[in-house]
């Protein structure tokens, strides 16, 4: 039997993005130059060692949760809890997860009363975004990586400028390694028609407003948020990438090769929670030192649009806290039943490596749909460089065929999930702005599952009989890959 793995590293779905080449030598200009930044030490949010087998019982802060109107009485508290209690019985898990989340992070509330739509790929997510543009009354702020021109971002562009013309206060941060593609005059039509735009980290020092230029610091985040009512967040940019799903073919490609869709992930959330992602647009713009937003109302009274429970957190690259990152290895240190887990960069550092391990040598169902095709042969063969742990100790592992995965989302015991910008590597933790929702509850897990279910019936179970014959060749590029995935 042919072995799956040889010969080739990326195979022949792979293609690098222009701006990628770019990036990367002009981070290998600075690298010298930048201080190196470390993950914090993660043993206070993980379980001590002899409790692995068991559930960690020992005494956290009370679950506290927010509406519209803000922090709920005592007593509702205790009524909210006892209805979740029910819902996740008999084991009382997604209670605990509860207590997890609130101990390892309070500085963004676990907000009621919001509505969830899970959206698959750009076209449901671009379809959905149009809608929510073309009802905006007030403003609409957007913040993303890549804003590419092409015929997605063209139509984006075209429709923020009828906004702008119609009163409504378009706000845009992009990041300019992201947009190292797109045309100045791109942004300079933006700008010349009323619409306020900002740089993020400019490329150029000259244009840099803050004391210090870290051209290693991005921002991966991608916020859309329209009248302060209307949040949509997750891994899809600008880009003419994801215009089409996963299984579709370019009709411009006749004759040749099929180019494989994108497979992505995105969220779209009313309710009291969007003024929490609101925070984050705003907070990025002052502390990039944007010019004066005009007076538009940001923080509108919100109703209860739903009954998800949901958290918004962000982490920034300038920032000694992690809370992406240790909410996520607290979630995955104290999983019960099973972890699942579909993302695009997956570059584990050794605490993320430990708790994924342990859970699965505690007899957790730990699987993980990562990609077959990439952008970045980098990041992928770093990845790989790691299975040959993962799998050992019983991690399942999947690459998914016919697509280029770019999801990054999660979901834990059927109560826990995420979904945002944040990759498992050392750049999403470490040197980018990013932005992630963390939604309770058991419905919301279902709908996670059900999409798990489908991206694993896509991919290709990785044998670890078959991945000890891979070849030399393989090896060399994963232990060369390795050596730079701090930086990648």
């Amino acid at each position: 039997m042919q072995n799956p793995f040889v010969p080739a590293g990326v195979n022949p779905g792979f293609r690098m993005r222009p701006y990628a080449a770019l990036r990367y030598m002009a981070l290998c200009g600075i690298l010298s130059l930048s201080a190196c930044a470390t993950l914090p030490d993660a043993s206070h949010v993980m379980p001590p060692e002899k409790s692995q087998v068991t559930p960690d019982k020992r005494p956290r802060p009370p679950v506290e949760f927010e509406t519209a109107r803000g922090p709920v009485s005592p007593g509702r508290n205790a009524a909210i809890l006892n209805e979740l209690r029910k819902e996740a019985s008999p084991s009382d898990i997604l209670r605990r997860h509860l207590a997890l989340e609130e101990a390892i992070y309070r500085d963004s509330p676990l907000v009621l009363g919001n509505r969830l739509v899970l959206l698959e790929d750009g076209p449901a997510t671009y379809k959905a975004m149009f809608a929510a543009i073309h009802g905006a009354r007030d403003h609409i702020n957007l913040e993303t990586y890549i804003f590419e021109e092409g015929e997605i971002g063209d139509r984006f562009a075209r429709l923020l400028l009828e906004k702008q013309a119609a009163g409504v206060q378009v706000n845009i941060i992009y990041d300019s390694v992201g947009c190292i593609d797109t045309p100045k005059e791109f942004f300079d039509r933006l700008r010349n028609a009323g619409i306020q735009t900002l740089e993020f980290n400019p490329i150029n020092p000259v244009n840099v407003k803050k004391p210090e230029w870290i051209l290693n610091n991005r921002d991966h985040r991608k916020l859309l948020v329209v009248d302060g009512k209307t949040a949509f967040l997750g891994g899809i940019n600008i880009s003419e990438s994801y215009s089409s799903g996963p299984f579709s073919r370019s009709r411009k490609n006749k004759g040749k090769a099929p180019e494989a869709g994108w497979r992505d992930t995105h969220l779209q959330i009313d309710g009291p929670v969007v003024a929490e992602f609101q925070k984050y647009f705003l907070d990025t713009w002052a502390r990039q030192h944007g010019p004066s937003l005009a007076s538009r109302q940001y923080f509108p009274k919100l109703q209860a649009q739903g009954d998800a429970i949901v958290r918004a957190i962000g982490s920034e690259s300038d920032s000694e806290d992690h809370p992406i990152y240790l909410t996520l290895l607290s979630a995955v240190s104290h999983a019960e039943r099973k972890i699942h887990l579909t993302n695009a960069y997956f570059v584990p550092d050794p605490q993320l490596r430990k708790a994924l391990t342990d859970a699965a040598q505690r007899g957790v169902d730990v699987r993980i749909i990562l990609p077959g095709k990439t952008d970045s042969w980098a990041v992928f063969q770093a990845g790989r460089a790691h299975y040959d742990e993962l799998l050992r100790a019983g991690v399942v592992l999947y690459e998914r065929r016919d697509a280029v995965l770019h999801s990054k989302t999660a979901t834990i015991d059927g109560v826990w999930s995420t979904i945002g910008s944040t990759n498992l590597d050392w750049r999403s933790f470490l040197h980018n702005d990013e932005l992630n929702a963390v939604i309770l509850g058991a419905d919301f897990a279902r709908q996670m599952e059900a999409m798990f279910a489908r991206d694993q019936a896509a991919s290709s179970l990785i044998d670890y009989e078959q991945w000890k014959q891979r070849s030399l060749f393989l090896r060399v590029q994963e232990w060369l890959a390795r050596r730079f995935e701090y930086w990648l």
